[in-house]
């Protein structure tokens, strides 16, 4: 066990038992940030808050599901798993969590490109919360309080900042003295106005098991601040007992041998690579889809209009949109000791008796036994184009969102947009001006661009094609992209910061004794016999060039030039990954350079934007329709115009420009001939 993880044993032990006494009560009546829900987001947005100096509160409605997963038990995935390691290389916890709570460890995605891969891990439900409990419970400047809030304070606004409001702190259901704040990030997850829902069945709340929230706090951003409200929709599969499960009619799905940690603190995982345990895949059958389609009539949660997750539809979603498909089942393991199953991709409203029925349609389950039955849940959110960048609210000075009150889901855009939330929340309480991420340097930068700018009409997912410049935005340099900045704003730790400071200074090294490395493509294949240099190749190679082929690893390097590379040995995979996209990432910074250096080129006034043969989505297209900006730069800082489209747009103008200049020129020339010989003809007139 690494050092890290063996120093953060001891918190899970011994600061839990103080929990009660730590969120009994208030140690004063003002804080600099108050952070309302204690799910991933507000988990990290307190965290964030309070690492950046802010005297902060957490307030939850139960102390002991702090850091619960409330759905799926895992962390990461493709798209999902970058930004875990973002958050990571900013010091939030989710990363460290993961590491200490993962009992099923594998990087999706991997037959294709580093850039693209996704670290993933299945968790032991009571270790993740726990350790997140006693991370919060061990962070100076934070405290707890449980309770629920009834409606937040607002006030005029400081005239000297935009905005309509001002917020200056909550006031909680039970009655108690109102407590101030400059700033106030709410995080609400599903209780915004929740509703539970399995059958016919409708109650509040919005989780199972937790009592509903006020409706008051909904109240205050419909009419005290005026914010535009929607309404989502979500659920959950039935929980099921494993004993009551054959899983040899299941096929087995093994983790990675060697488990790859989330956060670049630790080398290793709690989890010894022998004690994983596997996961299990199997189908839905006919049976599954009929017993669906005969039970509609019994599921209003299914009728209602409110948008439910396209990539993590219900099942009854999934037989009504592809009927006559089999559809994936993943059995997942919910912890080490823990006798539940979690059946991935069978999530389900429908009464739990007719949930009983569809799951023993599966072979694999035909005599299972369901522990907790799914059920769904209604919820509002904020509509987020009212946000700015720093996840403010743009009406109200000091008012906070992040998760799924943005119209997101899962824990990873949660948590993101938690310690981002949290990170500006802390410094609009000390005065200082918001901070920003941007596309191009973080997938937490497209995160909130796509919300602020774009809006959502369903639960918004990361992909990694939501990424323009994901040849750049890879796992393994989120902290070369991010720790230092994290630094600068104050969130990151000092021990994180000596290991970036490290880790960055050894790669450099690395790097440098592999360009140092130089041959004739002839002389690297007398060396490496088999690589597939090719022989028509001119001038020299350096080793970091070689690396880019395929069949070059830096073990075999170092093989060769023990002296120069074995020192460097621990840093093998990264260099790799950097040496194949290298190339890739120089061409998107000269984009970029490319970007800024056109700025003032005009765009021609009469464009049709609609009808241009360029790659632009429609919704670029009717944003520069609408405002039609008269140069590149005003174009770059239009809502919802990305990097890509930009470049798409400089590209296409240039070329245009370029065929305009030659056609003119061409003319010119064609009126000089003609000139020219009109001279002739009139010379050979008498005189």
């Amino acid at each position: 066990m690494s050092r890290m993880l063996t120093r953060k044993l001891l918190p899970v032990r011994n600061i839990l038992p103080p929990v009660t006494k730590r969120a009994s009560h208030v140690h004063r009546q003002r804080y600099d940030v108050i952070v309302v829900g204690g799910g991933h987001a507000g988990t990290e947005a307190a965290a964030a808050a309070a690492r950046v100096g802010a005297e902060t509160l957490l307030v939850t409605q139960k102390t002991h599901t702090i850091g619960a997963l409330s759905c799926n038990p895992s962390l990461g995935g493709v798209g999902k798993g970058h930004l875990v390691r973002e958050i990571d290389a900013l010091d939030g916890l989710c990363g460290r969590a993961g590491d200490w709570a993962g009992i099923h460890f594998s990087i999706l995605n991997r037959r294709k490109g580093p850039a693209v891969w996704g670290p993933r891990a299945q968790l032991d439900r009571q270790r993740y919360r726990e350790f997140i409990q006693a991370e919060l419970l061990s962070t100076p400047r934070l405290e707890v309080l449980e309770g629920s809030v009834e409606e937040l304070l607002v006030t005029d606004p400081n005239p000297e900042e935009p905005g309509r409001h001002r917020v200056t702190g909550i006031r909680l259901a039970n009655g108690s003295r109102p407590i101030s704040a400059s700033s106030v990030v709410l995080t609400t997850g599903t209780f915004l106005s929740g509703s539970l829902f399995v059958g016919h069945t409708v109650s509040p709340g919005g989780r199972i098991g937790d009592a509903p929230s006020s409706t008051g706090l909904s109240q205050t951003l419909r009419e005290r601040l005026g914010l535009r409200v929607g309404r989502l929709r979500t659920g959950t599969p039935p929980r099921v007992l494993k004993d009551s499960v054959d899983l040899s009619l299941a096929k087995l799905h093994p983790p990675d041998s060697h488990p790859t940690p989330f956060s670049f603190m630790n080398t290793r995982t709690r989890c010894k690579p022998e004690e994983q345990l596997p996961c299990y895949l199997t189908y839905t059958t006919p049976g599954v889809e009929r017993v669906v389609r005969e039970s509609l009539h019994l599921n209003c949660h299914i009728q209602q209009d409110a948008k439910g997750p396209r990539y993590c539809p219900s099942i009854e979603s999934r037989v009504l949109r592809f009927p006559g498909r089999r559809h994936q089942v993943w059995l997942e393991p919910e912890g080490m000791t823990s006798d539940l199953l979690y059946p991935q991709g069978l999530s389900m409203t429908m009464p739990p008796d007719v949930q009983l029925r569809l799951i023993r349609e599966i072979p694999a389950m035909h005599r299972a036994e369901i522990h907790t039955p799914g059920y769904g849940v209604q919820y509002d959110y904020v509509c987020p184009t009212q946000l700015s960048p720093a996840l403010q609210v743009k009406n109200t000075q000091g008012l906070f969102l992040a998760g799924q009150i943005n119209g997101t889901t899962g824990y990873e855009e949660a948590a993101a947009q938690g310690l981002w939330a949290g990170v500006n929340a802390a410094r609009w309480a000390r005065s200082l001006p918001p901070a920003g991420l941007s596309r191009t340097e973080s997938y937490i930068g497209v995160l909130i661009d796509d919300l602020v700018s774009r809006g959502v009409n369903e639960p918004y997912r990361m992909f990694t094609s939501r990424a323009e410049f994901r040849t750049s935005l890879r796992p393994d340099n989120a902290d070369l992209r991010l720790t230092q900045k994290g630094s600068l704003l104050g969130c990151v730790s000092s021990a994180r910061r000596d290991e970036f400071l490290r880790v960055k200074l050894r790669l450099q090294d690395a790097e440098a004794a592999l360009r140092a490395l130089t041959l004739s493509p002839a002389g690297w294949r007398k060396m490496m016999p088999g690589i597939s240099v090719s022989e028509s190749k001119n001038g020299t190679l350096s080793g970091m060039d070689l690396l880019q082929y395929k069949d070059v690893s830096f073990e075999m390097l170092a093989s060769l030039f023990p002296e120069q590379l074995s020192p460097h040995i621990e840093f093998s995979e990264r260099l790799k990954i950097e040496a194949v996209y290298k190339p890739h990432c120089d061409l998107s910074k000269r984009e970029v350079e490319r970007i800024q250096k056109e700025e003032n080129m005009s765009l021609p006034q009469d464009l049709d934007y609609f009808s241009l043969p360029v790659s632009l989505s429609k919704e670029v297209r009717e944003i520069l329709d609408r405002f039609r900006p008269s140069t590149l730069g005003a174009a770059t800082r239009l809502e919802g115009m990305t990097p890509a489209a930009v470049v798409n747009l400089l590209n296409y103008v240039q070329i245009a420009e370029r065929k305009e200049r030659m056609m003119n020129r061409s003319n010119a020339g064609q009126q000089e001939g003609r000139g020219e010989d009109l001279c002739a003809r009139n010379a050979s007139l008498p005189q």
